[in-house]
């Protein structure tokens, strides 16, 4: 088969552990999955899911160990982290129960979801969609994906981000409003799943603005950490 232009290469990340990557298909992201981050948003209570995407190039993969790297991006005076807990997909599917979601589970990762906050907030108050805010380049940088049963206890572990050694946001998994079950329930019953779909499942309060030089590190408690600068 020809093609008018050379295809770009297919986006994985790297599997602690294993030589085979993990191809990345979708790059879904839950909304205001944490109780006080909606709070500090703006927002109270125990609202549906609701679920954003990113394209799989804005993925940034940051090897286990080393640091990676991403440009201030352009348009916005207000770029912020938040730190997620990443689910990667192994096995597809459609209205997926959440008393059977582990078993289409591959494996779990550190990812942050980079936010131009303004332009988010500008096209938040015109009723418009924010892809703009949450799915430009480089905006979603993971680490190494540890294989499910290497990673513990996972529904429970803490997650946590400093920039410049400085705590930033901090809190467990088990806060979230939608747990990873019950959010692959939802999320399957709008999508039909596939292998490869990357689940950022929502961050925790503490939000905030990053600038050029500035070094993230994110954690996830049994995962390794997510080390990244602004450049």
């Amino acid at each position: 088969m020809s093609y008018v232009f050379n295809p770009p290469a297919v986006v994985s990340v790297p599997v602690q552990g294993r030589a085979e990557r993990f191809p990345v298909n979708r790059v879904y992201c839950v909304g205001r999955n944490y109780e006080d981050h909606a709070k500090e948003m703006g927002f109270t209570g125990r609202e549906p899911p609701f679920f954003f995407l990113k394209p799989s190039n804005a993925i940034v993969v940051v090897n286990a160990g080393e640091t990676g790297s991403i440009p201030y991006p352009s348009l916005t005076k207000n770029f912020h982290h938040e730190i997620e807990l990443v689910v990667a997909i192994g096995t597809g599917g459609k209205d997926i129960k959440a008393a059977d979601a582990a078993k289409h589970i591959f494996g779990y990762a550190v990812g942050l979801d980079m936010t131009r906050r303004d332009l988010q907030s500008d096209m938040k108050k015109q009723g418009r969609p924010w892809c703009i805010g949450k799915g430009f380049d480089h905006s979603a940088p993971i680490g190494p994906i540890v294989p499910a049963a290497q990673a513990g206890d996972i529904n429970n572990a803490e997650l946590a981000v400093t920039v410049n050694d400085a705590h930033r946001q901090k809190s467990t998994v088990a806060k979230l409003i939608w747990n990873v079950a019950e959010t692959i329930e939802y999320l399957s019953a709008a999508w039909e799943l596939q292998p490869g779909d990357l689940i950022y499942t929502g961050t925790p309060e503490g939000v905030g603005a990053v600038v050029s030089g500035d070094l993230m590190v994110g954690t996830v408690a049994g995962l390794p950490d997510l080390k990244v600068s602004v450049s």
